[in-house]
Parts: C-alpha cells; structure tokens; sequence
C-alpha cells in the first residue's frame, strides 16, 4: 500500500500543478481579471490529493492500518475529489467565460461540488477511524 500511496501522491502533483498553470493561462488568456473558482482547483489537488495521500504513507508506515475495505474507501475519496473537481471546473469556466446559468443549472453545478465533498468527506472519516483502530 506504500508504495500506491505514494503513486497517488505524485499523480496528484502534478495534477495540482497540471491545474494550476491551466488557471494562471486560461484567465490571463480570457483576459479575466475577477476571481474564480478555478484557483481553488490548484490547492484542492494539492490538499486532498497529493498532501492527503502522503500522510496516508506515512501513517501506513506508521501504523500499518490498511485492510480489505482501505481500497473500496480510496476509490470512493478519490470520485469524491473528482466529482468536486468537476464542480469546481464546470462553475469556473462559466466565471471566466462569462456564462448566464438558469438558476437549474446554477443549483446543478453546486450539487455536483456538494456530492463530491459528502463523498470526500466522509471517506476522511472512515479512513481516520481506520487509522484509529490500528493506532490505539
């Protein structure tokens, strides 16, 4: 699990930065000059992808907490982050492009970051109290 943790923390590196520079490009290309949310995809990639999965190996080194269900729960963190990053993505480039949303998919857009978080979440969760039951 070590080293599939370490896997997706440089996958999610680059990612990160992957992000970070379609931001800096896009919106200087749009010449956009306002805020949106496609700056707060560079530090979630950064955050719960490459930061999380680094202090995932090192509590695996630490612990050795990772069972049958570890698995199931990461592929669930990771299209919870996905699905937040979509969200992230889809209202970002409508702020950039400057898109009128119905307030139909305006909502749509919100429901799509709100699903990801719930999912991301509490897949923290389980993976915390897994951590826990190794810990003590």
């Amino acid at each position: 699990m070590v080293k599939r943790y370490i896997n997706l923390t440089i996958s999610y590196g680059v990612i990160a930065m992957i992000l970070g520079v379609f931001y800096r490009e896009f919106t200087k290309f749009s010449h956009f000059g306002g805020q949106t949310s496609l700056s707060l995809l560079h530090t979630h990639y950064f955050l719960l992808g490459m930061f999380f999965f680094l202090v995932l190996m090192l509590a695996e080194k630490a612990f050795s907490f990772s069972s049958r269900n570890t698995g199931k729960i990461l592929t669930a963190y990771q299209i919870g982050l996905n699905i937040t990053g979509l969200g992230f993505l889809l209202r970002g480039l409508t702020q950039v492009l400057g898109t009128e949303l119905s307030r139909g998919m305006d909502a749509s857009i919100s429901g799509i970051a709100g699903i990801g978080h719930i999912l991301t979440g509490v897949c923290i969760v389980l993976l915390l109290l897994q951590i826990r039951k190794r810990a003590v």
